[in-house]
């Protein structure tokens, strides 16, 4: 299967306009109260809002799974305080929600930083060939570093990972990392087989795992504990705490946002598309200060952007045999819809070079897949994934979560189950 990976134009973006084929009614309307973009005509604040609401909708879901990941005292499963490892001793299973799409194949090592107060250290230990990445994601959901086998092999390592306005020198025997944004992720995977063996192998390895504020270089250092905040909801899923949001508290959250980890200079179009609606880096959002048509255009935005995110499921990528193939993830450019995709389905994408996941909803003859029925997948001889690392099939629910496969063991079934299979997770050894 030959893959390529699609090139996006990056020339300017276009301002939609109000056209003929609006109502006059409506037309007059925006006219009167719609934002002007330079010298242009009246942008349609609807369409406005719909993409401000897309071009924010990683940041915002960073946010909220920052808040739930770190709302622990101390490191316990999947959570951990701010600027501490929580490093995940099995696989998860169906009641994990934290994070869709996750895998059966590595065991996690996450951790929240804000290098905007000051840098860490990353210590990684001597993984004697076995397979790990560490990728950092930006609060925008962007990979811009990616230390692991592939890249920097699997010797010690040690990072000394600072802000985007950082400047001084580096610690003798670290590498540099400056991060685009304050608030990073490091979601870190080490591949284990799942034996009880290999478990105790790769435990050993992320308790090694280290991270470290800049000032307690050289000095003894033991974490501070977290602290709980008990409105945070730890239980719902963090997509759909996003989604049942409302408009307000969306956008006034987004431009609180913006003000410490803000939008790459390359993104001018949709931030003075959100100026035009009053959504500011660092400022208060005063929905109740707008023009009525503002005001209405802002309140459907969610209703209209999240079907309009989901479906784009079926316009990513290139189509191959019932699957929908993409390398399209981890560094989107101006691709602000797939980029939300990504986030809404499967957030901490890897970039593709490290990882590469196919999927479908439907069998070979285009039906939806359903827990009714078995499933057998074929690959002619010579033809498995060309993987250097490894690869596998996993099953999703309709959500991008594990499937619950009940306690006998065996998959529940039903008329209304729909899976959506995950193939060929791919971690590739070889150069970009």
């Amino acid at each position: 299967m030959n893959v390529t990976r699609r090139i996006f134009a990056a020339g300017a973006a276009t301002i939609p306009f109000v056209g003929a084929g609006l109502p006059i009614s409506r037309a007059r309307a925006t006219e009167q109260n719609a934002p002007i973009i330079g010298s242009q005509a009246a942008a349609d604040p609807l369409e406005l809002a719909i993409d401000a609401y897309i071009y924010g909708y990683p940041l915002v879901t960073m946010e909220l799974t920052r808040r739930v990941l770190t709302n622990v005292v101390a490191p316990e499963g999947k959570g951990a305080p701010m600027g501490q490892f929580a490093s995940m001793r099995e696989y998860p299973n169906a009641k994990f929600r934290a994070v869709t799409a996750p895998n059966a194949d590595t065991l996690y090592s996450s951790a929240f930083l804000d290098v905007g107060q000051e840098p860490h250290l990353l210590t990684i230990p001597e993984e004697n060939g076995r397979y790990f990445l560490m990728p950092m994601l930006s609060a925008w959901t962007n990979v811009f570093a990616v230390p692991g086998k592939r890249t920097t092999g699997t010797g010690p390592q040690t990072y000394f990972i600072a802000g985007p306005g950082w400047s001084g020198s580096v610690p003798s025997g670290a590498k540099l990392i400056q991060a685009p944004t304050n608030l990073i992720w490091i979601l870190g995977r080490t591949y284990c087989t799942g034996t009880p063996e290999d478990y105790t192998a790769v435990h050993e390895l992320q308790d090694r795992y280290r991270l470290i504020p800049a000032s307690a270089t050289g000095k003894t250092y033991t974490p501070a504990p977290g602290r709980v905040d008990p409105s945070i909801d730890t239980k719902t899923a963090v997509r759909e705490q996003v989604n049942r949001m409302d408009a307000a508290t969306y956008f006034n959250l987004l431009a609180s946002l913006m003000k410490d980890n803000p939008p790459a200079l390359a993104d001018g179009v949709p931030v003075a598309k959100m100026a035009s609606l009053g959504i500011v880096p660092g400022q208060p959002f005063d929905l109740a200060s707008q023009p009525p048509v503002i005001r209405e255009a802002i309140d459907k935005a969610p209703r209209e952007a999240i079907p309009h995110i989901m479906e784009h499921f079926k316009n990513t990528g290139s189509h191959v045999n019932g699957w929908t193939f993409t390398t399209d993830g981890g560094d989107y450019g101006k691709d602000y819809l797939q980029r939300a995709l990504i986030t809404a389905i499967g957030l901490g994408c890897n970039l593709p070079q490290d990882a590469v996941y196919p999927t479908t909803t439907v069998d070979a003859a285009g039906r939806k897949l359903n827990g009714n029925s078995k499933y057998v997948i074929r690959f002619a001889e010579g033809e498995l994934p060309p993987v250097n690392g490894f690869w596998s099939v996993t099953m999703y629910d309709a959500d991008y979560f594990f499937v619950d496969r009940g306690g006998s063991g065996k998959l529940h079934s039903g008329a209304e189950w729909n899976f959506c299979l995950t193939a060929a997770r791919m971690a590739a050894d070889q150069e970009r």
